[in-house]
């Protein structure tokens, strides 16, 4: 079925993309790009930006290439810039033990989440936050554990507000298109609502459950 296929293949391609914040890294992506890369999904990706790249490091897995918790540094999207982002930060003294504090501190609520992203040495990372502060961290592992829980909490909590906001507007096939690549995203965050997680998602299953068939290659 091309348009399943067309759907796999532009979540694997999101997965490649946002690998530099996903909890496990590429261990974790490679899996499913090896489980779910299946002959149509790759001639699908073919046609997508960045898709030649993503097949071949498909590629390479499966032939045994590159090992399942790493990527060729020539296929690292964004040409390795978001991998490297932030690696020679200049952090004061000051400012990592700020951020150490602000990591043992953190309160996973909301209230929690707006103080720690307030934190005036995150406020300084800007937009590569979670980049900057991982590299600041690398030899640290036990906040960077603790860390690795703030990103969790942070994407749950951009997911919840993007659910609501899906939800909250008429249902177009291109909207229920694109909730069915982030399903597996929301599958992952929102049961960390308990019961209104779940019913979120359950109202989100609704809305793709609606979707037409499109059998036709």
């Amino acid at each position: 079925m091309k348009a399943k296929a067309s759907i796999t293949a532009q979540k694997l391609l999101n997965l490649y993309r946002q690998a530099h914040v996903i909890v496990g890294g590429w261990a974790a992506v490679n899996r499913v790009f090896v489980d779910e890369g299946n002959d149509e999904v790759v001639r699908e990706l073919q046609d997508l930006p960045t898709g030649k790249m993503l097949v071949r490091h498909i590629q390479n897995l499966r032939d045994g290439t590159t090992p399942m918790d790493s990527i060729a540094r020539e296929l690292l999207p964004y040409g390795g810039m978001m991998a490297d982002s932030g690696e020679n930060a200049d952090i004061s003294s000051s400012d990592m033990q700020q951020l150490i504090s602000a990591v043992h501190a953190f309160n996973p609520s909301p209230e929690g989440m707006d103080s720690f992203m307030n934190t005036p040495v995150i406020k300084k990372f800007g937009n590569d936050w979670v980049l900057m502060t991982q590299n600041a961290l690398s030899n640290n592992p036990d906040a960077l554990r603790k860390f690795d829980d703030i990103v969790r909490v942070s994407k749950a909590y951009n997911l919840w507000n993007k659910a609501n906001d899906v939800l909250s507007q008429p249902a177009t096939d291109r909207i229920r298109a694109s909730l069915q690549v982030d399903m597996p995203e929301y599958e992952t965050y929102l049961p960390m609502f308990g019961d209104e997680g779940k019913d979120l998602l359950r109202r989100l299953h609704g809305l793709t459950s609606s979707m037409p068939s499109h059998d036709a290659s």
